[in-house]
Parts: C-alpha cells; sequence; structure tokens
C-alpha cells in the first residue's frame, strides 16, 4: 500500500460497543468515527473542527493507534499503522507525539519537569547521562522556558507553562507528526495566542506536521493550511483554510462560523447569526440519511433518507451535502 501523502486516512472507522446486563452482552455501538478519509502533506497542519462529542479526539488517537480501529487504514510516511503492534509500532511511535488537552491533567503530579519532559529520552533510549541533562535544557529553552524550572513540580505552574512542558515532551522523541489534541482550548485567551504563536513557530523550525484539533474554528484560522469540519462522526467540508473562511458550502460549517465573533462591533452586530437548534444526536443511534438534517436549517426530504458522500467541489473544496 503506497500512498503520495505524509499521513493518509482511508475509511477510518472507530466503533465502541455498548454492553448490558450480568453477561456484559453488546446491545449497540458508540459510532465515534464512522468511515471519515483526509490526507496531510509533509510541513502541513490540517485543522480538525467540531463541536464536542462530534469525534474529533478518537479521530487523533486512532491515527497514533492509541484505539484499536474497527476498520480503514492510516498510512504514515507510506507505511499501514492499523494492525501493528509490539516493537514495530513502538519504532514508529517516536516519530508521531500528542498534545494533550490538560495540562492540568496530563501531567504528573509527582514528577519534575525535568524528569516529564526528558522521560521519551529514556523510553527510546535517545539519551542519558550528561547528554540527557542537556537536551531538557534544549528543549526547556525550546518551549521558553528556563532551564531552572526543571527542578519545579508541575503545581508550581501557570496552565500556560503547563502546557509548554507538555509541548517539550512532544518534541523529546523529535517527531515528525504531532496531534495537538485541543491544546488551547483549557487556557485564557491571552495565553491562546501565545502557544499557537508557539506551535507555528516550532513546526517551521523543525519541519513539523500537525493535526490540530479544536471545537472553535477562530482559533484553527492561522495556523491551519487546510480544515476539515466534523459532525457526529462524519468529515462534512474540507478545504483550504482561505477557502472556508471565504466561500463556506455546507450549512454546519456555514452556522459555526457565524458564531465566530467579529471585532468590529459595527459589522458582528449587522451580520447574520444561523442558531442551530436542538441537540447533536447520539452516536449510538444517529438519524438516516444525513447525520446533520435533524439541525439543517435548509434540510429537504432527500436529506431525511440519503446519506450524502464527501464529494469534490473543485479546487481542494470538499463538502457531503446534497444541496451543495
Amino acid at each position: 500500500m503506497e500512498s503520495s501523502h505524509f499521513v493518509d486516512v482511508e475509511e477510518l472507522v472507530m466503533h465502541f460497543p455498548v454492553t448490558a446486563g450480568v453477561f456484559r452482552r453488546k446491545v449497540a455501538d458508540v459510532k465515534a468515527v464512522d468511515n471519515i478519509s483526509f490526507f496531510i502533506n509533509k510541513g502541513e497542519t490540517l485543522g480538525l473542527v467540531g463541536e464536542s462529542g462530534c469525534g474529533k479526539t478518537t479521530t487523533g488517537l486512532c491515527v497514533l493507534q492509541l484505539n484499536e480501529v474497527t476498520s480503514g487504514s492510516v498510512l504514515f510516511k507510506g507505511e499501514n499503522l492499523v494492525g501493528m503492534k509490539g516493537p514495530a509500532l513502538r519504532k514508529m511511535r517516536r516519530h508521531m507525539q500528542l498534545i494533550f488537552q490538560d495540562p492540568f491533567a496530563s501531567l504528573d503530579p509527582r514528577m519534575t519537569a525535568g524528569d516529564i519532559i526528558g522521560e521519551p529520552l529514556l523510553v527510546h533510549d535517545i539519551a542519558r547521562g550528561k547528554e540527557y541533562k542537556q537536551q531538557v535544557t534544549e528543549l526547556l529553552n525550546m518551549v521558553e522556558l528556563q532551564p531552572y524550572m526543571a527542578d519545579r513540580y508541575p503545581h508550581e505552574f501557570s496552565g500556560g507553562q503547563r502546557q509548554r512542558i507538555g509541548i517539550a515532551r512532544a518534541l523529546a522523541a523529535k517527531p515528525a507528526f504531532i496531534v495537538c489534541d485541543e491544546p488551547v482550548s483549557a487556557l485564557d485567551v491571552s495565553i491562546q495566542a501565545q502557544i499557537i504563536t508557539l506551535l507555528m513557530k516550532l513546526r517551521e523550525e523543525l519541519d513539523l506536521t500537525y493535526l490540530f484539533i479544536a471545537h472553535d474554528l477562530s482559533v484553527v484560522r492561522n495556523i491551519s493550511d487546510r480544515v476539515a469540519v466534523m459532525y457526529l462522526g462524519k468529515i462534512v467540508e474540507i478545504t483550504s483554510s482561505e477557502e472556508l473562511y471565504a466561500n463556506p458550502l455546507h450549512p454546519y460549517t456555514i452556522s459555526l462560523l457565524s458564531a465566530v465573533p467579529i471585532p468590529d462591533p459595527v459589522v458582528d452586530r449587522t451580520r447574520e447569526r444561523i442558531i442551530l437548534t436542538g441537540d447533536v444526536p447520539s452516536p449510538v443511534n444517529p438519524p438516516s440519511g444525513c447525520n446533520f438534517h435533524p439541525r439543517c436549517y435548509q434540510a429537504t426530504d432527500r436529506c431525511k433518507v440519503e446519506l450524502p458522500e464527501l464529494k469534490h467541489l473543485g479546487g481542494e473544496h470538499w463538502g457531503a451535502c446534497h444541496l451543495i
């Protein structure tokens, strides 16, 4: 199996079984990720956006093989990771890392910052002794923290500093690909800008490739080259960042963009707001036809019975809607 893309996800499915009764019999599936495909080129950032519970984080974990996928393939540098186990997967894991969403829960409170950052160096047998300490110092400098902070514990840092420690840990094994799982959603707005600027700087300096997961379209605007919009386990639109913000085509994308604040109060007051009614349907029992039709302001009878395919709309633009 070959691919010209750095990361190539094909027909990825991740269903979690729902069990009930004394014998824990399977009664249903949570369709967290339901047959999605996308690719990421080397040096590129793909933003993955959608509401909470739509399957974004599960997709990232599946790409890294932290979830054992139900079906589909994940090609990383031409090698299929699905089904790979043991030493082979461990060898590949060095080149793929994860920045966690919560900088408070993702750091071991019993370890110092230096030990947290240096752990991948020991696990992958990259450095020991004097070289180990030197590399930990370099990593702290890389994320704009002072070397003396290596002896501090996580509770002694602010949220933004903790996330910098998480980024340094992800960089320790010198990866080529990083999944950023909502790395700024738990931070103040001013700190969010600092972390995004840092990630963009590191991407340029270290030639990194990102899958950047977020629930806010305004967060991914500057950092992403392309953006994929996800709803209830499916990708509904994917295109370049510029095209998405200038010409959104899927009703769900249009409604998400209408909720993004505009810094000009005059423009913000006069623009059309699209308020979605109802809640996101359950991934255990998704609606028939298009998943979005119960909340869509443009839905037709066809949308209720026929599932739209993700089709090419010209250029880099793809969309899954009967009305496009």
